[in-house]
């Protein structure tokens, strides 16, 4: 009886070690891409060409045909591509009551500042239809150096009669990572964030669990400049290739996971889009040290996105995903990890940005995330809801700037606020964190 019982407690905390790690990974692993200057060097545009606030990762109607072409488009002046870029991300930290221990090893428990990132990046043509953007970042938490974004893309254009088409095949390492709007998860707001601090205690799987952790190949097309299609598959790379990579690994996709994505975009005037879609995410996780098995997901999302940049002073964007998740936890809850065999979990993400000539920012945004009580899974409810407030101030990335088209900065102020946290209202606040970074690309 005491080793049944041993062995009952083992598994049990595994499910939990393995959901708080993911949980906390996700926070701080989706990633983003920006107005990088191998871009402005290879197009000879500044950054707001591409970018709304002169710095990314949100695309301008402009930005987005870059990335469908397989980031090939060139000037007749761009020398030697692929190039190399550097960022740099210094952040400082404070959370509105200490957290119970050091916020990560080697860190005091509040008021930290960190050397969040320092990234390489690769990109550009490689020949005329074939691209890729490349990330390598470390960072201080964990110092951990690995491989961050991937997208490697062969596009063409092509005409059907009266209709005109991009299509293209992207072999990337995250799910929505290739997508071409801000209203997906890879690319959703906020931009940057604390890792230092506490965060929802549970997202659908879509929005970063599998982040840098899986390798996909996905087929797209845009008709008309209208609608956007994709669909592909994603597996697990063998952990011995994670391992050389400093991947995210949190167990094996017991089949190929599919991915399906459609949009639909429309000008509403000259300078106003609007763009509504659909997306769907299917992985079979063996969750790592649960033994056989899968827990199986499905999450089905929806969104939109609006821009309005109608002159070189103002420019108005805003943003929605929800995503829904279906979970048969076979695995976890045969373990005794979770209470539910079957959960859901629902997930809202709103943004809205306000920009002044590229360079003053302000952004607010809300998020919910509610889904089934689960007593072993989340010690609870994952019900959380909160929201940002962000100024920024861009100094270059125009046109006429500074050393253009080798330097931009970015400084960034923010708020992060809960008003329920796991479940709760009292003491919601005590997770709420002021956030204040530097990040600048070289």
């Amino acid at each position: 009886m005491k080793t049944s019982q041993s062995g009952l407690f083992k598994a049990v905390s595994s499910a939990r070690t393995f959901l708080v790690t993911l949980s906390l990974l996700v926070m701080g692993s989706i990633p983003n891409a920006y107005a990088i200057p191998a871009f402005s060097q290879q197009t000879g545009m500044s950054c707001e060409a591409c970018h709304v606030g002169a710095f990314g990762p949100q695309l301008t109607p402009f930005g987005r045909k870059f990335k469908l072409m397989g980031y090939t488009m060139k000037s007749a002046k761009s020398g030697l591509t692929p190039k190399i870029s550097f960022q740099v991300l210094e952040s400082f930290l404070r959370t509105q009551k200490d957290q119970p221990g050091p916020a990560a090893p080697g860190f005091n428990s509040n008021d930290n500042w960190e050397l969040q990132t320092i990234g390489v990046y690769l990109a550009g043509p490689i020949t005329d239809h074939l691209g890729l953007f490349a990330q390598a970042s470390y960072s201080q938490n964990g110092h951990t150096l690995g491989w961050d974004s991937m997208d490697i893309r062969y596009a063409r254009t092509t005409d059907i009669g009266s209709h005109s088409a991009i299509w293209g095949i992207s072999l990337n390492n995250a799910p929505t990572l290739s997508d071409i709007y801000n209203s997906t998860p890879a690319w959703q707001y906020p931009f940057e964030g604390p890792d230092l601090a506490p965060g929802a205690p549970a997202t659908p799987m879509i929005m970063g669990a599998f982040a840098n952790g899986v390798l996909g190949v996905t087929a797209y097309t845009q008709i008309d400049s209208k609608w956007y299609l994709e669909a592909g598959g994603y597996q697990t790379p063998s952990l011995s290739f994670l391992n050389r990579v400093n991947g995210n690994y949190f167990g094996r996709l017991t089949r190929t996971a599919p991915y399906l994505r459609l949009a639909y975009q429309t000008d509403l005037t000259p300078h106003t889009n609007l763009e509504v879609g659909g997306l769907y995410f299917a992985p079979n996780l063996q969750p790592m040290g649960l033994g056989a098995g899968s827990d199986n997901y499905r999450d089905y999302g929806v969104d939109a996105s609006y821009e309005w940049l109608a002159n070189s002073k103002f420019s108005f964007t805003a943003q929605g995903l929800y995503v829904h998740e279906a979970q048969t936890l076979n695995n976890t809850f045969a373990a005794g990890g979770a209470s539910n065999l079957h959960n859901h979990l629902n997930a809202i993400n709103l943004n809205a940005s306000g920009w002044y000539e590229n360079t003053y920012g302000l952004t607010l945004g809300a998020l919910t995330n509610d889904g089934s009580s689960d007593t072993q899974l989340y010690g609870g409810s994952p019900n959380t809801d909160g929201g940002v407030i962000e100024l920024n101030w861009v100094p270059f990335g125009k046109q006429t700037s500074w050393n253009q088209p080798y330097v931009n900065l970015r400084v960034g102020l923010q708020y992060n606020f809960y008003t329920k946290f796991a479940g709760l209202s009292s003491n919601a606040s005590d997770n709420n964190a002021t956030y204040l970074y530097f990040q600048t690309f070289f």
